[in-house]
């Protein structure tokens, strides 16, 4: 029988908090003077639902259930009104709550010593039943699940100074010292207005004209939007006219993992990689925090890569593949774009292998399986799959060509097929049919991409221009879709070639170092990482950007998209580092699902001293080396 302590907290339906939440998500990016909402379909949650349990009482007794809509609680047939007290009992009794909204996510909380919101309920949205939808996350009755549980506090600036703004104006600069994300309190005279311009650098800030954000006529009374800045820059007011602080907004999400050696840039790298990644996650794991502020699947594929050995917060992960996927009867890819909707398969798989979740595994199958068969429609008589004129092909920015199928995509789908085969399997299901869909595609994979003479996969058979970059032949060895022989072939003529272009954005340096470490070119990994992180330290970065190219400097560093101003200087796919000293230099992975068995191996060659903690299933795992002697500690 259930009681009070046993309380899951707020009910909804399955995965419609998390599309509730991701499209409240993806319409909350701005650009300058104008709102920006996700250029992609965005599905929507039920807005009427119902909940049900049946118990059987012992002896009379009373609930009460608060529930964010319009309705009522039925109790043997018997209606009774929202948020006051219903008695009933002893014997058998069914109860159901109906709840309709149509702003907001419909949902109730349930409290009584003996009914109350516990894992028995059971709700419908009249086509479908299935197990309520909950969350640590909203556990208490005060906490509304169509807000989100912010932490807060407050931020003073570390330097006060004059400056004057690009277009020649006077005025005070705040640096903040780290990246805010969150609001500003201005304290001055009550009948003042000012303008506030934000920036993540103190260029950016500086520029009245270009700055992202810029809020005209600020007042003691504004209500100041939640924005992502380091500097702000008052225009036309003396040193002593405004004070200004601001509040810093949060999920808390704690951070699990340590990391300290003797090498102290390594330090700093991880230090302000985790505070990159905390700073992109929230409900959802999303991009940047000034710019897009969305959900992106790419994006998030990595997080879900790097969540195992900061957080190992098992529910983000969740969230955000719900929200991304959205409701069954998919027509689009995932962001519109199709590496992104294999890339979300591919964090299903990363999510069961971190979690072992095999009820959660279940529910989102359908989901899956529905993505995959838009996939494999969308194919030539090939097999390869192809974009649609409405579809994205990004793969990353690099001058990759993209004429008809390209051979990045096909690595994705190869290794697709694959885990649909694993993710049969794990649920008791035939998967044969995928896997030897995917051995046949790795056929022609070989047949049309490949190239003998390159040594390495071209990008697009189909132009004729044997174009090789190292995206496809990257992917190639990170998903372990080329052979030991081509793996060799492609780290001479493509990964160790500086012909090739380089690499440019933290998004695939995070699969190009992957790929490094898996090959073990270890001390290749650790030299790059210190010099293009590293480097990015140099420049004063707080948090890592989305994109850094060492040969930029001055104002067109922060540059990107045409726009001086397009780069974010917080993105999560910049957290990579945290990953690769986890998993390849302390040497952590799980070598079943959910972490039932897990291999710990430092490679203590590239240190004097550490004192280190990675986070498991079950614990932490605790590793010190000095004076040449290692200890681990398991939970």
């Amino acid at each position: 029988m259930s009681d009070t302590r046993q309380n899951i907290g707020w009910m909804w339906y399955p995965a419609d908090l998390e599309i509730y939440h991701c499209m409240l998500q993806n319409f909350s990016r701005e650009e300058r003077d104008h709102a920006w909402p996700a250029f992609w379909k965005m599905d929507d949650w039920n807005k009427n639902v119902q909940f049900s349990r049946t118990v059987q009482l012992e002896t009379p007794t009373e609930f009460l259930v608060t529930a964010t809509g319009v309705g009522y609680v039925s109790v043997n047939g018997q209606k009774y009104p929202l948020g006051k007290p219903v008695a009933c009992g002893p014997g058998k009794t069914d109860i159901a709550v109906a709840v309709g909204n149509m702003t907001g996510l419909p949902a109730i909380y349930v409290e009584g010593e003996v009914i109350c919101s516990d894992s028995e309920w059971r709700v419908t949205n009249f086509i479908e039943e299935h197990p309520v939808g909950h969350s640590s996350l909203y556990r208490s009755r005060e906490v509304s699940p169509n807000t989100i549980p912010y932490r807060s506090f407050t931020c003073q600036p570390v330097t006060v100074s004059p400056a004057v703004s690009a277009q020649g104006n006077n005025g005070v600069l705040y640096d903040f010292g780290r990246l805010v994300n969150g609001t500003v309190q201005l304290s001055m005279d009550a009948n003042k207005q000012v303008t506030l311009c934000y920036g993540e650098s103190d260029t950016e800030a500086l520029d009245e004209k270009w700055c992202y954000y810029k809020e005209e006529h600020a007042t003691i009374k504004t209500q100041p939007r939640r924005r992502a800045f380091r500097y702000i820059f008052i225009p036309n007011v003396g040193m002593d006219e405004v004070g200004l602080t601001a509040v810093h907004t949060y999920v808390d999400i704690p951070v699990k993992a340590l990391f300290h050696c003797d090498d102290e840039l390594v330090n700093r790298i991880f230090a302000v990689a985790v505070e990159t990644f905390r700073q992109c996650s929230g409900l959802f794991f999303i991009d940047g925090v000034k710019r897009d502020r969305w959900v992106w699947s790419g994006d998030a594929y990595q997080s879900y890569v790097v969540n195992p050995y900061i957080f190992f917060d098992e529910e983000i992960n969740k969230r955000t593949l719900l929200g991304l996927r959205g409701n069954l009867g998919i027509q689009q890819h995932l962001n519109t774009i199709v590496d992104y909707s294999l890339l979300w398969i591919l964090g299903v798989e990363h999510e069961y292998q971190m979690t072992g979740d095999l009820e959660f595994l279940r529910e989102i199958y359908p989901k899956v399986e529905d993505l995959m068969e838009m996939c494999m429609a969308q194919t030539d008589e090939n097999g390869f799959i192809i974009g649609r004129p409405q579809d994205w092909i990004f793969v990353d920015w690099a001058d990759i060509d993209k004429t008809g199928p390209i051979s990045a995509e096909q690595v994705l789908f190869v290794r697709s097929y694959e885990v649909m085969a694993q993710l049969c399997e794990r649920l008791g299901r035939d998967g044969s049919r995928y896997r030897e869909m995917g051995q046949a595609l790795k056929q022609k994979l070989n047949q049309f991409f490949w190239s003998p003479e390159k040594g390495a996969f071209i990008d697009s058979y189909q132009s004729g221009r044997n174009h090789v970059t190292r995206h496809a032949n990257i992917f190639a060895v990170c998903f372990e879709v080329a052979t030991p022989e081509q793996q060799k072939s492609i780290l001479e003529n493509v990964i160790l070639n500086p012909d090739v272009p380089q690499i440019t954005t933290p998004y695939f340096k995070f699969f190009e170092l992957d790929t490094l470490c898996k090959l073990g070119y270890l001390d290749e990994v650790f030299k790059r990482m210190k010099e293009y992180w590293g480097g990015m330290l140099e420049r004063g970065a707080v948090t890592f950007w989305e994109e850094f190219d060492p040969n930029q400097s001055g104002p067109e560093q922060y540059a990107m998209y045409d726009d001086p101003f397009g780069k974010s200087l917080c993105h999560a796919w910049g957290a990579s580092p945290i990953y690769l000293l986890g998993r390849y230099f302390l040497g952590v992975r799980p070598t079943s699902p959910g972490y039932a068995t897990y291999e710990v191996k430092p490679v203590t060659r590239f240190f004097n001293q550490l004192d280190c903690q990675v986070p498991v299933k079950d614990g932490v795992v605790r590793i010190t080396y000095q004076d040449g002697v290692l200890d681990i500690k398991c939970p």
